[in-house]
């Protein structure tokens, strides 16, 4: 008969030097060890956890003629303390899955899932199997593409393409933009600022037509064209007969979307996986599903719960209602009250005292204890009575998943716009780490990207920064892409393997011909200042090239910035060759700024014409004629599309009042653009105005003898 502490005994030999066995939440705190048939083989075997290092990991021993064995050893979920003795052997099957599927073997998940599935044992409901498999299908689909997007700089502009997972190109680097490639096998790409879909064999499923494709979510995705939104299947189908306003991703085989109607108003409904309405716009807002519930509001002061087919489940009476998580909905009384939670039938569980609170998951919810906005925030975390778990008394509180969160401490309390420093805690309240970091991404397989002021990687449950994976110098985020790490830092995509090796970078030349390059140089004085500008190479007059280097620093903002302190704002900036024809090479500088707890920040853009032979830089007079009234012509040119084409409608009445001599501009082989900064003439939506003028239409007034012209014709 073996007793609890036989099974410790064997199972401890088998432990690594500094892991601890798994105990069960309970008030017994039982020991997560049992011996259990899991293999139906008539022989029992010795299943347990440990924790080791922040995470958690599941073994499994079998008895031969030499002694017990180690079979298994995995990470796996941070739940098996909680769910250890809660049944037989289905669960150690799923649990052995789910982390066979975490340790990237999803062929061997496929197998245990089906010995699980098999026993007649109760164990994991059918929807929790079904899910898990998904995931693993999922997995087999992203392991057999291994294609990865990857960028290269070249004289026509950044381009992207796909690398395998030596670092080969095995997709040529054609499109403006290339997105990672979905569960489904398909990627996003971009052309010509239009969207479309490719498979791993670089064959368009959609053809870049589309001004926005979302990423799929339960094998749909939303289209957005001049007429709307539509959705489409993953053949590139469209499954609605008619375009939306908005459509939103697919949760629990709803999308909610809208339409406008004459005037102007907004109404909600749901879509299903057919494209069809199923719940009809009637509704003036709506949250997506969960757990089988969503809120709509019906009118002022009435939000209404309802099930996956419309069916009203409770109707309240309040200013403002949130999502349904965990079977509670915050609320608000009254408009710009404060917060609370009530239950699905109504009935006040937490009374409003909240300046903002989020949707429960998992017992725990994140609120704002400040009174108003005038005063620092409080975060905290509370359970589903209200009781603060993590004092209310933080800058920032962000869900990290898989029982852990990011708890920020304000960098400067004076000034909490500037952001936090972020230490590790728990869902209970235990705080692992010192406010040590500046940004933290959700767990995943147990791992979490982060950074602080000089380097990424990544932490473990604990918080602590894991060595197993690559350090690397500079603010941004890794994510694990089957055997590889993808790398997004200092805005650049580069790949590492899992000890470090640069597998695919950036180039940082550009060449144009034999003799003329790009060279790409960094400049990072300061965690939030960041510009990469451009150095040309190989002109005859050094003298020139010293002085047009000189200006293009100047003009991507490399200037003084002091290392230590902390800016009250953010700036990055980068180029791109947009055109090189001849010795004229035209360069695009774009900057954004960012101001510290602002809306949003402010792009800029400047255009570079530089002639490599005579080593000057050109401006718009330069083009025309002398004498040529060229402001007077263009200003008429743009004053009469914006008058008579449609797409600039959204010109504010009154603001064009022509063109300046020093308009800012670029060229291509046939025409002329005009463009003006957000807000100049338009919202800030709207981006940069630009106006296309055809060389042929100005050809009077342009000096076809002059050095500009003659740069590039």
């Amino acid at each position: 008969m073996w007793d609890e502490q036989k099974l410790l005994e064997v199972v401890r030999k088998h432990l690594p030097p500094t892991a601890e066995i798994c105990r069960e939440d309970d008030w017994a705190r039982r020991v997560c060890v049992r011996l259990e048939d899991v293999d139906g083989d008539g022989m029992q075997e010795i299943v347990g956890t440990y924790h080791l290092e922040g995470n958690t990991y599941i073994m499994g021993l079998k008895v031969d003629e030499s002694g017990w064995q180690l079979v298994a050893n995995l990470i796996g979920s941070h739940r098996y303390p909680h769910d250890f003795h809660r049944g037989g052997a289905p669960y150690y099957w799923y649990y052995l899955a789910e982390a066979q599927l975490k340790a990237n073997m999803p062929q061997q998940a496929v197998k245990s899932i089906e010995s699980g599935w098999r026993l007649k044992e109760a164990g994991p409901s059918r929807e929790s199997w079904l899910e898990l498999l998904q995931q693993v299908r999922i997995e087999l689909v992203r392991q057999t593409v291994n294609l990865f997007p990857a960028s290269v700089k070249t004289d026509r502009g950044t381009k992207w393409g796909y690398i395998n997972d030596k670092g080969q190109l095995v997709i040529d680097p054609r499109y403006d933009y290339a997105d990672d490639f979905q569960e489904n096998g398909l990627a996003i790409v971009t052309l010509l600022d239009k969207n479309g879909l490719i498979d791993k064999d670089n064959k368009y499923v959609i053809v870049p037509k589309y001004d926005t494709i979302t990423r799929f979510s339960q094998d749909r995705a939303a289209v957005v064209d001049a007429a709307g939104f539509h959705v489409i299947n993953d053949k590139g189908e469209i499954l609605t007969d008619k375009p939306y306003s908005f459509i939103g991703m697919y949760q629990e085989g709803r999308a909610l979307f809208s339409q406008v109607d004459p005037q102007g108003t907004s109404h909600y409904g749901y879509l299903d996986r057919e494209g069809k309405e199923v719940i009809p716009a009637t509704y003036q807002s709506g949250t997506d599903f969960h757990e089988g519930r969503a809120v709509v509001q019906a009118r002022p002061n009435e939000f209404i719960l309802i099930g996956r087919n419309g069916e009203r489940l409770h109707t309240f009476s309040y200013a403002n209602v949130g999502q349904s998580g965990d079977g509670l909905l915050a609320f608000q009384e009254t408009e710009n009250g404060p917060y609370g939670y009530v239950d699905e039938n109504g009935n006040v569980v937490i009374p409003p005292r909240y300046l903002t609170a989020q949707p429960f998951e998992k017992g725990r919810a994140i609120v704002n204890a400040a009174k108003d906005f005038a005063e620092n925030n409080q975060y905290g975390l509370i359970d589903k009575k209200g009781t603060f778990l993590i004092p209310g008394e933080y800058n920032d509180i962000h869900s990290l998943k898989e029982n852990r969160v990011a708890v920020g401490k304000a960098r400067d309390p004076q000034r909490p716009y500037l952001g936090s420093k972020f230490a590790i805690a728990d869902t209970d309240g235990k705080i692992f780490t010192d406010f040590l970091y500046n940004e933290v991404m959700e767990y995943q397989d147990g791992k979490a990207s982060a950074n602080d002021d000089r380097h990424t990687f990544f932490i473990n449950r604990g918080g602590q920064i894991d060595r197993f994976f690559p350090m690397l110098e500079g603010s941004g985020t890794l994510t694990q892409e089957n055997d590889l790490v993808k790398a997004l830092i200092n805005q650049r995509v580069s790949y590492y393997t899992r000890t470090g090796n640069p597998v695919w970078r950036q180039n940082t030349v550009i060449p144009l011909t034999d003799q003329y390059r790009v060279r790409e140089e960094l400049f990072n004085p300061n965690k939030d200042y960041i510009v990469y500008y451009p150095r040309v190479e190989g002109m005859a007059n050094k003298d020139a090239q010293n002085k047009i280097n000189d200006r293009l620093k100047d003009m991507s903002q490399v200037k003084p910035i002091p290392a230590n302190e902390q800016l009250d704002y953010s700036y990055s900036g980068d180029f791109s060759v947009e055109f090189f024809r001849k010795q004229l090479l035209e360069m695009l500088l774009v900057g954004y700024n960012f101001p510290f707890g602002a809306a949003h920040g402010m792009p800029t853009q400047t255009y570079a014409h530089i002639d490599l032979v005579k080593g000057r830089m050109y401006q718009l007079k330069d083009l025309f004629k002398p004498n040529s009234n060229y402001v007077k012509v263009l200003s008429e040119i743009v004053g009469n599309l914006i008058k008579n084409d449609p797409q600039y409608s959204y010109v504010f009445p009154g603001s064009y009042k022509g063109i300046k001599p020093d308009q800012p501009f670029y060229v291509k082989q046939d025409a002329l653009y005009l463009y003006f900064a957000p807000y100049e003439i338009g919202p800030y939506a709207a981006g940069f105005p630009t106006f296309r003028i055809p060389f042929a239409q100005i050809m009077d007034i342009i000096d076809t003898e002059g050095d500009f012209w003659q740069s590039f014709h």
